[in-house]
């Protein structure tokens, strides 16, 4: 009897022996395997526990039609989305308890989609020749994602591609037997936020939430924490948001790789969650620390922050714009959403004598913001900043007022 049950997905056609290894390393350290096919134009040495005719159904399509569609992208987005499906329900009615993907380009393609059908919780490992490759837009990762390098395996066995292989078989496993999957016991607060150095307000908004009887789940707002917030976001996970840090909002305007997709700011409204919102770091671009600044940004205020992330102030007009499209995304909420400006600044580092002190083109946002800001969207202006007291004061009796007329939800 094995404790666990892990899910080994990847083309059995052209990858038997390295996916057939990693079943062997699950079952030697105690655990079970449940096997998917997502091969196309070959058949496994051995049948799995789900075949490829299995993959294409569950996507409403088969193999052969598959084949006829002419190219391989479209094969295997057939196979992706079947592998999708099939995995949600294979986990909601327990059959697993992690999966390991194996995959080049296109394997990888098929498990990012996998891992994104999985609750927050179950172990998601994948062992990839593109692993940390800047291919992959954050979009396309799911909340809990785990990569490993597909090092030395393209074709076939040896000693180097065992390492990584090896490595995966026990993460998944040891995961899938450590985990402590989200309980859902207490509603969940989700809030953004950078560290405080920059923004400080969840230093006092997280006990005092804590005390209301909430959890609070505090994302760093530099691209793949504002993916995991929106990921939970989509899912209907939090009881209310406290999105108080939109620096990806700005870096996608201006096309920055420091940002979560296309979707930021607009899963947490139309899953029906409450949001009170402040434009917190609106007012900076974000950089990759190996980037070399644009040339339209070298004249601009600028913070170098570490030697992973440098960030450039953006001028007045670019502000503004930020501002109509920050109210763009929030009227497509189907809940209340409040916003909260605080006048005398959005960030530290617009404090007078910082990097990023720009007192006029501050006064620009916030005009722009007032004319944008129309019910039904929920508007408070505060002559504050964003890391004074009286910002967190303002968010609490708002959520308080929302607990009190049933907005926000108590009971989980």
């Amino acid at each position: 009897m094995s404790d666990k049950t892990i899910l080994i997905v990847g083309t059995y056609d052209t990858k038997n022996d390295e996916l057939e290894y990693m079943a062997e390393r699950v079952v030697a350290m105690g655990g079970g395997v449940l096997t998917m096919d997502i091969s196309v134009l070959g058949d496994p040495e051995k049948p799995t526990d789900i075949s490829k005719h299995d993959v294409a159904r569950a996507a409403g399509s088969s193999i052969q039609a598959a084949i006829e569609g002419g190219d391989e992208n479209t094969a295997m987005q057939i196979m992706a989305d079947g592998a999708s499906r099939l995995a949600k329900n294979l986990h909601d009615e327990g059959r697993f308890d992690g999966v390991v993907i194996l995959g080049g380009t296109m394997g990888t393609d098929v498990a990012l989609d996998v891992c994104q059908a999985l609750p927050l919780g179950v172990p998601k490992y994948v062992v990839s020749t593109v692993s940390f490759s800047p291919i992959i837009p954050s979009s396309r990762l799911s909340a809990d994602i785990q990569m490993i390098l597909w090092a030395g395996g393209l074709f076939g066995l040896n000693s180097v591609c065992k390492a990584s292989l090896s490595q995966a078989a026990g993460a998944v496993l040891g995961a899938a037997r450590a985990v402590e999957a989200p309980t859902g016991a207490k509603p969940v607060v989700g809030m953004t936020s950078l560290g405080s150095s920059c923004l400080r307000y969840m230093k006092s908004l997280k006990p005092a939430l804590e005390a209301r009887g909430f959890e609070v789940a505090i994302f760093h707002a530099t691209g793949m924490g504002g993916m995991a917030y929106e990921s939970i976001a989509r899912d209907g996970g939090f009881a209310c948001v406290m999105d108080f840090a939109l620096p990806e909002l700005g870096n996608l305007m201006a096309g920055s790789v420091i940002n979560s997709g296309e979707d930021r700011m607009l899963n947490a409204g139309v899953a029906g969650i409450p949001q009170i919102i402040a434009p917190g770091c609106l007012d900076l671009i974000d950089f990759a620390g190996w980037q070399e600044i644009p040339e339209q940004y070298k004249d601009r205020p600028f913070h170098e922050h570490n030697r992973l992330i440098k960030s450039s102030a953006l001028n007045a007009d670019e502000r503004r714009e930020t501002a109509r499209e920050m109210a763009k995304r929030i009227r497509a909420s189907t809940t209340p959403a409040h916003v909260i400006l605080t006048t005398q600044g959005i960030e530290e580092w617009d404090r007078p004598g910082e990097p990023a002190h720009d007192p006029e083109a501050l006064a620009e946002f916030c005009d722009e913001m007032r004319k944008v800001m129309t019910p039904p969207i929920h508007f408070t202006e505060l002559d504050c900043h964003i890391n004074d007291q009286a910002f967190t004061d303002k968010a609490l009796e708002i959520f308080d007022a929302w607990v009190a007329d049933g907005t926000i939800k108590t009971a989980v």
